[in-house]
């Protein structure tokens, strides 16, 4: 068993953020190792009960993630660059300096071994501009798809997938140089000041790259699902995803009373999320809707965090093949699953991917823009590449997928790579092996 060690894991206060990172503190605590967690205060039972130590976020760095269209009016119907664009300057920028002074005090106080952040705590990124003799080494945790430019992709956040040879280069590098240089120039500035402002060099990249200052990036995949870059070098680590069948302790919660009626029928999970569900007509609704007559099919629906009755409001009455349920066991429920529909959470596909199950994805905001993109060209299922999905269109791609195998047998070859990856558990040793490693002068 490797040495003890502390290691300080840094989140912002959004719960898509937090909990996966939760999985992570679990992981290490299981290795041994001591963990710290620095969030916003509404999560602390969230984080005590993971095992780890909670450390709250200075107020000037807290916030609630479910008011941020209330306290930012401004951000409601912006999509595309501007609303990144907004969120950057309003949400994830101004704490730097705070996330900063938390990390210092808390290094310091706990004699911290490894500092590990997801993304946009940027406090994290503007520590390890420090020079690495002055510091302890940071590790980036992948808990969305990989940013990380290389001449072989095209920039993040626009859902392009890769296009071999010269041809895919040149692509590449034009939306880059409008990306950066023109698109998003005036935000990068803004970045290299709030940078500046906390005491430290700007950024030295372009904001979506900031996983390349740190030392280490545990990207919580697998190679398959992510696109190839010549230049990762060692740096990157895949460890597979975080939560699997195997990884995460079974559901005790009790099954719902239709579940016998899962025996027998091809199941069509459809689901969007727990985070993306103010409007269900985006792609719940129409995913019932497009397979309501199919006596032969079983949807399966999960509304997150909100009524079910929504649904029925929303429908006027369900149809016969509808079954449905705020939260359904996955761990159960993906093994019986034929197709899952989704907006294209990180977490839920690669739980899908685990149990060889193939995909529609209908997502474009955040990183889901990216995920569904990686769906369509690793070839586990089909990308309909739209918010807000139409009847035919998802009936379509549903039986597109059932009637052509290639889609479960890519996503049964990503399964069994899944399989042998260790997960959150690999983390322990890569813990050990930046604190084992000289300092870069």
């Amino acid at each position: 068993m490797s040495a003890s060690r502390t290691v300080l894991i840094a989140s912002t206060p959004v719960h898509a953020h937090v909990a996966p990172l939760a999985q992570v503190a679990r992981s290490l605590i299981r290795s041994g190792h001591r963990v710290l967690f620095l969030t916003g205060a509404k999560f602390g039972d969230l984080i005590r009960s993971a095992g780890a130590e909670f450390l709250p976020l200075p107020a000037s760095a807290d916030f609630d993630d479910e008011r941020i269209d209330l306290d930012h009016p401004g951000r409601v119907g912006l999509k595309g660059p501007a609303g990144f664009a907004f969120d950057m300057r309003n949400i994830f920028l101004p704490p730097i300096g705070a996330q900063l002074d938390a990390l210092d005090r808390a290094i310091e106080e706990h004699d911290v071994d490894v500092v590990a952040n997801e993304l946009l705590f940027l406090g994290a990124s503007a520590y390890a501009r420090r020079p690495r003799e002055r510091r302890v080494p940071v590790v980036s945790l992948g808990i969305f798809p990989l940013y990380a430019d290389d001449p072989d992709v095209a920039p993040a956040g626009l859902g392009i997938a890769p296009l071999p040879g010269p041809i895919g280069r040149a692509r590449n590098a034009g939306l880059r140089f409008v990306a950066q240089r023109m698109i998003f120039a005036s935000l990068q500035r803004d970045v290299d000041r709030a940078f500046r402002a906390a005491g430290v060099p700007g950024l030295g990249t372009f904001l979506m790259n900031a996983s390349s200052i740190s030392d280490a990036v545990a990207q919580f995949t697998v190679p398959s699902f992510e696109y190839p870059r010549a230049t990762l070098g060692d740096r990157v680590r895949f460890l597979g995803p975080l939560a699997t069948a195997r990884s995460v302790a079974p559901s005790a919660a009790p099954l719902p009373a239709w579940w016998g009626d899962l025996d027998g029928k091809t199941v069509v999970h459809v689901t969007q999320g727990t985070v993306a569900t103010a409007s269900f007509d985006d792609l719940l609704i129409p995913t019932i809707r497009a397979l309501a007559d199919r006596d032969d099919i079983l949807v399966v629906a999960a509304t997150g965090r909100r009524d079910t009755a929504l649904v029925t409001e929303a429908l006027g009455s369900l149809p016969a093949n509808l079954r449905i349920a705020e939260f359904l066991p996955y761990d159960q429920l993906m093994p019986r699953v034929d197709v899952m529909v989704t907006n294209g959470g990180y977490g839920g596909v690669h739980y899908a991917l685990e149990q060889g199950v193939p995909l529609v994805v209908a997502g474009q905001t955040e990183d889901k823009v990216e995920v569904s993109a990686r769906i369509a060209w690793s070839g586990v299922g089909v990308n309909l590449r739209t918010q807000v999905a139409t009847v035919p269109a998802v009936r379509a791609a549903v039986e597109t997928v059932l009637a052509d195998p290639s889609y479960r047998a890519a996503a049964r070859r990503i399964a069994a790579e899944i399989a042998q990856a260790p997960g959150a558990d690999g983390l322990a040793d890569l813990v050990d092996d930046l604190v084992a490693a000289p300092a870069r002068v």
